[in-house]
């Protein structure tokens, strides 16, 4: 698979990164695949060219780090693949820890480290936005830990324009290059980063990728998962279920002979986006890998974009109320 540079980074990454949120324990979440079946997709999406990972600190409760940490250690040398993860939340190891403090963001980062059994991460990002630390601590705390070689690069994710502007104006201020890349939202029936935030990253060399490229299976249309039965998520970010951009998606599939997600797919990459696939089944492996060779026109990408409507600005929630309480985690785990 070709590589492509991220942002300014000087990172050599497929153009499809692999998302790990679903793989570690079914006792976080039921949809999740446990360490067998996790692994034997990681080495699918492996051999396939991927050499990019993210995963966050709040999956499975560590457990997704571990298992991603403990597959590569077998799998590949570290200098050969991009590994990123997140801090933000709350995780079973460091109870009553949350939010972008200097304490959450260099000790939940030890603990990451500890868990994926590696020495550093490529990219290490905030999973959102936090209104009550200042951002100058919270940016002193990331050039602290870039400094130290534990992290390569600083990632943002879900932030607004004036979020990323303001904390980019605070790490300078300091002598420090401020966030790398930008984790975000963006799918064909999500596009309210367009306005702002996409010109802003490229302006400013900010690798892109985004989370839920196919939202939530509905561009795959793969709404009757295991993930889907138990998740109204997706009604409330990207409105009634039917949209016309999806016959359009359909139309242009059909026309190409491939899958609905693998064009959707090939959309965000055709935009200069990394897009971060989920997995819980070899097609949705397949279908990334596949998308890499997609080709569309610019007639296709007009005809894909046309019916685009705004849509209500997503946030994540300051606490993941659909997230099992990691401290009942914990216990479920020693059990």
């Amino acid at each position: 698979m070709k590589r492509i540079t991220l942002g300014a980074t000087g990172l050599m990454v497929s153009p499809v990164s692999l998302g790990c949120m679903s793989f570690g324990s079914d006792q976080w979440r039921s949809w999740v695949l446990n360490e067998p079946e996790s692994k034997r997709l990681l080495s699918r999406a492996l051999d396939g060219g991927i050499n990019f990972f993210d995963t966050a600190n709040v999956y499975s409760g560590g457990i997704s780090e571990q298992v991603l940490g403990r597959f590569l250690k077998g799998a590949v040398p570290r200098d050969q693949v991009v590994v990123s993860t997140k801090v933000f939340y709350e995780t079973a190891d460091r109870p009553g820890c949350i939010g972008l403090t200097r304490e959450n963001i260099i000790g939940s980062l030890d603990s990451s480290l500890k868990r994926l059994g590696m020495d550093y991460v490529d990219i290490y990002q905030v999973h959102r936005w936090d209104d009550a630390v200042p951002i100058e601590d919270t940016m002193a705390a990331l050039a602290q830990v870039v400094k130290s070689g534990k992290a390569r690069f600083a990632g943002a994710s879900n932030m607004r324009s004036w979020h990323l502007a303001k904390a980019q104006l605070a790490a300078r201020a300091i002598g420090f290059g401020g966030f790398a890349t930008m984790q975000h939202h963006f799918n064909l029936v999500y596009r309210e980063d367009e306005r702002d935030l996409v010109p802003l990253c490229r302006d400013q060399g900010i690798g892109l990728m985004c989370w839920s490229p196919l939202a939530r299976g509905r561009l795959a249309h793969h709404n009757q998962t295991a993930r889907a039965a138990i998740d109204d998520v997706a009604d409330t970010l990207y409105g009634p279920a039917h949209d016309p951009i999806l016959d359009d998606l359909a139309a242009v599939a059909e026309r190409k002979g491939v899958s609905p997600a693998q064009v959707a797919l090939a959309w965000i990459m055709a935009k200069g986006i990394v897009p971060v696939v989920g997995a819980t089944k070899d097609k949705h492996i397949d279908d990334a890998l596949s998308a890499v060779e997609v080709v569309l026109s610019d007639s296709e990408m007009s005809q894909l974009e046309h019916a685009y409507t705004p849509r209500a600005l997503s946030e994540l929630p300051w606490n993941a109320k659909n997230q099992t309480n990691p401290l009942d985690m914990a216990a479920k785990l020693k059990a």
